[in-house]
């Protein structure tokens, strides 16, 4: 299994409204049918019992590694406390060749989740080790360390429950809602409408109680 190019779809995008990694992935003959390697499956949940159902429900059809390395990077992420839930395989026209979309929740995450499952894959094809339960613990550690505060996740959440897009533009917590000439931003819990004059107000406390007495608040 050859994984030929991994990429960020940070917004809507053709699979789904959900943020997404998107990888080419190339099988060669035997690892287009996963239940033609020997001994695989039965490996892979020894490796990591968590994986949960690699076969839709109440289907037979044998499924290739690529939908093995689908299931296992949502299943990763999932079991780090990440809330995803939408991922799909795609065969393209050329023979062996898929198109692998996993959702995340941060990108760092979703990416190195991706290259747990390859090399939860690896292992369980016999050539490498695999230890699920230090990858989960990492990937929560990464998680906790880079999502975002209470406040800025609130107001992101609020524009999720109400089908805005959002982008994060930095590590920290300035996020862009929407797209084009109506696109917004926010930098904590700061709009990019906030005057400078009123930032400086809320900064200073005792000021602040003052202005709001004198108004009747």
């Amino acid at each position: 299994m050859d994984v030929t190019r991994i990429r960020a779809l940070r917004g809507p995008n053709l699979w789904s409204r959900n943020l997404a990694i998107e990888a080419v992935v190339s099988c060669t003959e035997s690892e287009r049918a996963m239940a033609q390697i020997e001994g695989f499956e039965t490996r892979l949940r020894a490796l990591f019992p968590a994986i949960g159902a690699l076969h839709p429900e109440g289907g037979d059809t044998d499924l290739s590694l690529a939908h093995v390395l689908q299931t296992a990077a949502l299943a990763l992420q999932a079991q780090a406390g990440c809330p995803v839930t939408f991922a799909r395989t795609t065969a393209t026209i050329d023979p062996g060749v898929y198109q692998v979309v996993v959702e995340y929740s941060e990108e760092s995450v979703g990416r190195q989740a991706f290259a747990d499952a390859q090399q939860l894959i690896e292992a369980a094809l016999g050539s490498g080790d695999f230890d699920a339960d230090t990858a989960i613990a990492n990937l929560r550690e990464l998680d906790e360390d880079e999502r975002l505060g209470p406040s800025t996740g609130a107001i992101v959440e609020a524009a999720v429950a109400r089908g805005i897009p959002f982008r994060r533009l930095t590590r920290g917590s300035m996020v862009q809602f929407g797209w084009g000439s109506r696109q917004r931003r926010i930098q904590a819990a700061e709009i990019d409408s906030t005057s400078a004059v009123a930032e400086s107000i809320g900064q200073d406390k005792d000021l602040t109680k003052r202005l709001l007495h004198a108004a009747g608040v």
